[in-house]
Formats: C-alpha cells, sequence, structure tokens
C-alpha cells in the first residue's frame, strides 16, 4: 500500500469519526495529537522506502563480523645502548645529532638492547597473508602477530612498498584464518560511516567509528590517495583496517594529523584500491613492478593554457624528456598529455598514479596536445624501480654566448661555461641566466628568482636576450596575452607562463 494514500485515508478516517454536535473545542485538540502521531509514524516507515539510509543503532555486528582477522603487531630489533648518565637534549633539537656523534666516538663499545614498537594489520587470506604499513615493520628482527583470541604467530616479511607505506607479513596456520576482503575505496563517499579496528597506543582490540571526512588527499608521497576520516586513528592503529558497512576494507589507517601526537579527528587511510593494487604484486613478485613513462611533468594552469593556446586548463605538461620510453615515442618537451590509455587526464597526479598501475612492458595509447594540435602516440612503458636514480648525460658541443640584457622585468645573461658549473646545470647546452628581478614585474609574482635559467620561451628553445625578445614580439603580434617560458632551478624544469600586456 502506497504509505501517502494510507496517511490520507488515516486523516480522513479521524475527520469522519468525530461525532457531529459534540464538544469539538476539547476534543480537536486530542484527535490532532492521535493523528500526528500516526503520521509520524507513517513518515519514519516510509524513509527507508524512498532511499534514505538511516545511522545505525549499532556497530557490534560488524566487530563481530571482522574482529577476528584484524591483528596486533609486535615487531623487535637490536639498537646500542649507553651506559652511564647522558646529557638531556631536547628530541629534534639542531645539537642531538652533535651530542650523538660525540658520544659514538667516544663510547664505540655500546651494548646492545632490544627496542620494541606495536602496530596493526589485518588478515587478507585464509592461508595467512597479513596487510600492514612498512613504518610498522621497518628494520624489524622479529614480527609476532596476535590474534583477538589470544594466539600469537611469527611472521615472516614478504615485501614493502615505501612509497604507499605498505608491508605485506606471512603467518603459518594449522587452521584456515579468519580473513577479510577489500572493498572499492572510489565507491565511498564523503559521509559514509566508517569504523577503524586496531591496536592504539598498545591497548589491545579496539574499536572506533566515524564519518570519512574527505577524499583523494594526497599529503607527501607520490602514489597518495588517502581517505579522510574522523574515526579516531592513534598510534598503534597503524596498518589497522578502515571498514564500511559491509565489512570490507577500503582503507589502511596510515597517518594523522595532529599537534600533539594524538587523534584530533584527522585520520587519514591509503585507499583500498592502491593497497590492494600493490598487495598483488608483493604477494607474485615480492617487490612492486609500476609502469614508468619517462617524462618530467607539472600541473596545466589558467595562464599556461593561455599561452599554449589550450582551450581549457587540465592535462599534464612535460616539461623535460630524458632517455627512456617518453623519448622513444616521441612525445617532446611543452607537449600536454591529455590522455593515457583511454583515461582523460585532469592533472599530474593523476597521470602519476595511472602510469603506475600500468603493466611493465605494456604498450598504450596517449593523446597529446602540441603546436595547437593534437595527436596520438604509442608509448611502451618501461619500469619504473630500474629507471630510477637514472640521470641525464650533457650534450656535446656549447655554442658562444652574446650579451645580456632586459626583457619583461628580468635582467638577462647567457648561459656561460663558468655559469654553467656554478648553477649546477651539466645537462644544459643553451640558455638565459636571470641576474636580476624587478619585484614589480609579473616575473617576481610568478616566483622567478635570480639563478634560474630560461631555456625555451614559447616553447622554443632561446640562447640571447634579442631571440627572447623577438619571441615576446610575434606573440603580441599573434594578439597572445602571455608567453610560455621553460625554467630550470636546481636542475628541476617547469613551465611558467609571464604577461606581455603593454601596461603590465
Amino acid at each position: 500500500m502506497n504509505p501517502d494514500m494510507s496517511a490520507r485515508r488515516v486523516a480522513r478516517a479521524a475527520a469522519i469519526t468525530r461525532p457531529a454536535g459534540t464538544e469539538a473545542p476539547r476534543r480537536a485538540g486530542s484527535t490532532a495529537l492521535a493523528l500526528a502521531v500516526v503520521l509520524s509514524v507513517l513518515i519514519a516507515a516510509v524513509a527507508p522506502v524512498r532511499g534514505q539510509t538511516l545511522p545505525p543503532t549499532t556497530f557490534a555486528d560488524l566487530v563481530d563480523q571482522v574482529g577476528d582477522a584484524v591483528v596486533n603487531i609486535t615487531t623487535s630489533s637490536v639498537v646500542a645502548s649507553r651506559s652511564g648518565p647522558q646529557p638531556q637534549v631536547p628530541e629534534g633539537s639542531p645539537l642531538e645529532d652533535f651530542f650523538n656523534d660525540f658520544l659514538n666516538r667516544q663510547n664505540p663499545d655500546q651494548q646492545a638492547r632490544r627496542s620494541q614498537a606495536l602496530g596493526s594489520g589485518f588478515v587478507i587470506s585464509e592461508d595467512g597473508f597479513i596487510v600492514t604499513n612498512n613504518h610498522v615493520i621497518e628494520g624489524a628482527d622479529e614480527i609476532t602477530v596476535e590474534f583477538r583470541s589470544g594466539i600469537e604467530l611469527d611472521a615472516e616479511l614478504v615485501g614493502t612498498d615505501p612509497n604507499t607505506d605498505i608491508a605485506l607479513l606471512k603467518v603459518t596456520s594449522d587452521a584456515p584464518l579468519p580473513f577479510v576482503p577489500f572493498g572499492d575505496s572510489d565507491a565511498i563517499r564523503v559521509g559514509d560511516w566508517v569504523m577503524a579496528m586496531g591496536n592504539p597506543l598498545g591497548q589491545g582490540f579496539s574499536v572506533s567509528v566515524g564519518v570519512v571526512s574527505a577524499r583523494e588527499r594526497a599529503l607527501s608521497g607520490t602514489y597518495d590517495d588517502f581517505i579522510q576520516t574522523d574515526a579516531a586513528i592513534n598510534r598503534g592503529n597503524s596498518g589497522g583496517p578502515l571498514f564500511n558497512l559491509d565489512g570490507e576494507v577500503i582503507g589502511v589507517n596510515t597517518a594523522i594529523l595532529s599537534p600533539n601526537g594524538g587523534s584530533i579527528g584527522i585520520g587519514f587511510s591509503m585507499a583500498a584500491n592502491v593497497v590492494s593494487g600493490v598487495v598483488d604484486q608483493l604477494q607474485e613478485f615480492g617487490e612492486t613492478r609500476r609502469g614508468w613513462l619517462g617524462v618530467r611533468i607539472q600541473d596545466v594552469t589558467a595562464d599556461i593554457a593561455e599561452g599554449l593556446q589550450l582551450s581549457e586548463a587540465r592535462g599534464a605538461l612535460v616539461t623535460d624528456v630524458p632517455d627512456g620510453p617518453a623519448r622513444d615515442a616521441g612525445i617532446e618537451v611543452g607537449d600536454v598529455i591529455l590522455s593515457f590509455d583511454g583515461t582523460e587526464i585532469e592533472d599530474t597526479r593523476e597521470l602519476v598514479r595511472i602510469v603506475g598501475d600500468s603493466g611493465v612492458g605494456e604498450t598504450v595509447r596517449m593523446r597529446v596536445f602540441r603546436d595547437g594540435e593534437t595527436q596520438t602516440l604509442l608509448v611502451t612503458l618501461g619500469r619504473r624501480e630500474t629507471a630510477e636514480g637514472a640521470s641525464a648525460t650533457a650534450p656535446e658541443g656549447l655554442p658562444a654566448q652574446p650579451s645580456g640584457g632586459e626583457v619583461l622585468g628580468m635582467e638577462l645573461m647567457p648561459l656561460t661555461d663558468e655559469l654553467r658549473q656554478q648553477l649546477g646545470a651539466d645537462g644544459v647546452a643553451e640558455g638565459l641566466v636571470i641576474e636580476s628581478v624587478d619585484p614589480q614585474s609579473d616575473a617576481a609574482e610568478k616566483g622567478l628568482e635570480p639563478g634560474d635559467i630560461i631555456t625555451e620561451v614559447g616553447q622554443q628553445p632561446v640562447a640571447t636576450v634579442d631571440a627572447f625578445q623577438t619571441r615576446v614580439t610575434e606573440a603580441r603580434d599573434a594578439g597572445q596575452k602571455s608567453i610560455l617560458l621553460l625554467i630550470r632551478r636546481a636542475g628541476n624544469p617547469r613551465f611558467v607562463a609571464l604577461s606581455i600586456e603593454e601596461n603590465s
């Protein structure tokens, strides 16, 4: 029966059954009250039918469902120990390293002691694979896993991924172990209920609940994709699971934002869709094998998009192409990567994650914007772990440079051998070095500094001040409001769009 129709029938019945000619003023109040009670009951019954989710009255059933798969992790390692009185130096003080070095020289034969640390984790398979944080087990000589039943098992380390702070352990048990599945962290919404479990401050198994406060948070890592929650996460909760109401792990509790080390309602869990991919590789290879494109990139801002004549500010702007898959595929400095393997790219963070999740040796299509047009390139990905640490070599043959001058509020001079050495720019063949910047100029506002090297203007190599000025004039004649510069600072390239309007 339609609940709204039922409410109307109740209302009509109340009006019909009211006795005619009786003392209406006194009885009308009680009839209205009865009607209001009936309607409130009907509305409460209708709410779930209309798709409204009511808050859970208890999480006890969920705890019973998943609790046995959550474990406490204790690690121990041997560290040096000093005897006798020690100077009291505040932790983090600049003098701390000085005193430690001094005491190490004075007492080289230090006694060893065993240090312990606590954390959390969860079982993901009945044969004993366990997920936790890398920082929980880092440097450990022994790892012990304690289940809620009180059983303790020794664990061996399968593999780690410091980039996502994930580690995979393995225990051996005579009986199948209770385990929990990963859920789809992309399906979680801000405001959804979540439950965190773990071993806060070494107090044993503990549960806290809250909601998802935000998604896709980035802290400091290249592959960061954190779920922010106000469910309490304290020291010792690291490595523990964050559950949705279906008992699926949608995050691994990793970090908190706090002025005092305790929970203030700002906790971060690495998204399960990132963790599950890492875990699969650690299970198969004992290490991660991420795809590698081989470019340096930056986000496309509105003024950079205008300088490139790009219709919208999105994509990843290529600032450097060393030897590698990207160069082999024909990618050039100044290209804007708009899509990768069929996925539209909004910013650099998204591109890095998608490339990292792609298979090593896989050939994918990539759409780029170049010189006002789009084109499709095929690139065969390398392996990031193998490529890390490779350095670019300096090109041979350095042209002679003429004198300097001023353009767009910057005093410039050509890059010489002496300046190249001073600025650590061995890999830069030519360019203009900024000597000074007018504090009232757009260049100063955009953060350009003395010592920056300008290698391209308007996506063309530049070696002289005259060439720089010519590019600016050409851009003005073409009706552009800004011009794109490629600069290098401490070896890192990035694009900057400077205003070229006459009144700027």
